[in-house]
């Protein structure tokens, strides 16, 4: 047999008998179980000491305590900030179209050009026209004329008259035929404006400035009273922006148009730079179907930013809340009822006050029911109930109640209007 299956033979009592021997290898394994066992209980002391602190700390803050984080409510005034969307107008737009039977004789502007007011936009074919203005001033002259001559004719027939070598007669036929030549002037002077009048509309010029849109017609074209437009003019610097707002804020709305100019902000909705105006027309009944008046404001728009068509953000503050009490908008829950907000007592329980929401931003809200000063839960109310007591949060970044003023700061532009 081989070295590990050898066991030394021994005599007893004289009879042969084999006595196994330990193998060396199972002797070396009690030490590394030691210290196993070792360390188990090591670390089952440090899990009783932690157990024994968490306890303590857990005994601090009372039995119960639900951790969440709180504010005051506060007394500020608040302004009313309305939003909607609206949609970009040319302040006013007009089709340019022929008022008499000519033809195109030159095209002075370009599709898409800035034109000013007075600016020639077309020439029409104006011979015909030119040539009875030039007869009707010719015939004026030729009245003053004959005018002129029948006036030294009177002279000298009221000096015959008074010399008694002509009758009476023969004085008023002379002054006849002045007063019907000053007829006869007034009537080819009046010929001659209606001439140059039809004359004019040879030559179309721009009613305003703004900006041209497609041309209809070009050098040789016909062009006739009630035909196509021969162009298109927008004005839009300044630009209009039109925008709806529930009816609800119509009697505020009057009363700031009747203190001042209401300005009105408005931004792309793709994003961009935002504008400021001021509000210039209020429609003068309400839309029945749904219930919202129609409102216009005014922009500057020198680089033509605002393109009619555009869909905007509009924002404008028309009242504001004074003294109102503000939370956070998150405090306010809403129950199967109505809604409340957890006030924190004295003695740091919770109760469910009642609340009337007034208006409401993205962070803030203003509410009826709650004095300024009360703390309210603003996170972690899910886990609450009438009575549970509760601690501030150790995790929140501030450990103290906080105001609801910072988180009111910077509403956005994604406000909402005054409550329901």
């Amino acid at each position: 047999m081989g070295p590990v299956g050898w066991f030394p033979k021994v005599m007893i009592f004289g009879m042969s008998s084999t006595i196994p021997e330990t193998p060396p290898r199972r002797r070396r394994r009690w030490p590394w179980i030691a210290v196993a066992i070792g360390i188990a209980v090591a670390v089952a002391g440090g899990w009783r000491i932690a157990s024994r602190s968490n306890d303590a700390q857990a005994a601090k803050k009372g039995p119960g305590a639900t951790p969440v984080v709180m504010a005051r409510a506060e007394a500020r005034d608040v302004p009313v900030r309305l939003t909607a969307n609206g949609t970009v107008t040319a302040l006013q737009s007009v089709e340019i179209r022929a008022q008499v039977t000519s033809t195109v004789r030159e095209v002075h502007i370009r599709e898409g050009q800035n034109v000013s007011r007075g600016d020639l936009l077309f020439s029409l074919d104006a011979r015909l026209e030119d040539a009875n203005v030039k007869k009707a001033e010719a015939q004026v002259q030729k009245d003053r004329a004959d005018l002129a001559t029948a006036q030294r004719n009177l002279e000298r027939q009221r000096e015959l008259f008074r010399q008694k070598f002509i009758s009476q007669a023969a004085l008023d036929q002379a002054q006849n035929a002045v007063d019907t030549l000053n007829g006869q002037l007034a009537v080819d002077v009046a010929a001659v404006e209606a001439a140059r009048a039809h004359r004019g509309y040879m030559e179309i010029r721009a009613p305003f400035a703004g900006r041209t849109g497609g041309i209809a017609v070009r050098p040789g074209s016909q062009v006739q009273p009630g035909g196509a437009p021969l162009v298109t003019i927008a004005q839009v610097d300044p630009i209009s922006v039109a925008f709806t707002l529930p009816e609800r804020e119509l009697a505020g709305l009057q009363r700031a148009l009747a203190a001042g100019p209401v300005k009105v902000s408005a931004s792309p909705q793709e994003g961009g730079e935002g504008f400021e105006g001021r509000i210039t027309f209020v429609d003068n009944a309400v839309e029945t179907a749904s219930g919202t008046i129609r409102v216009k404001a005014e922009f500057a728009n020198p680089r033509a930013q605002l393109w009619p068509g555009m869909y905007v953000n509009v924002a404008l503050s028309a009242r504001t809340l004074l003294g109102a009490t503000v939370v956070p908008a998150q405090a306010v829950q809403t129950g199967p009822e109505n809604r409340f907000v957890y006030v924190v007592g004295e003695d740091r329980k919770v109760a469910a006050q009642p609340v009337k929401l007034a208006y409401v931003e993205e962070r803030f809200a203003v509410v009826e029911g709650v004095k300024p000063g009360a703390t309210v839960v603003v996170e972690g109310a899910q886990n609450l109930r009438p009575g549970a007591a509760v601690v501030e949060a150790a995790d929140s970044a501030a450990r103290q109640p906080r105001s609801p003023a910072a988180a009111g700061k910077d509403p956005g532009p994604k406000a909402s209007g005054a409550a329901k």
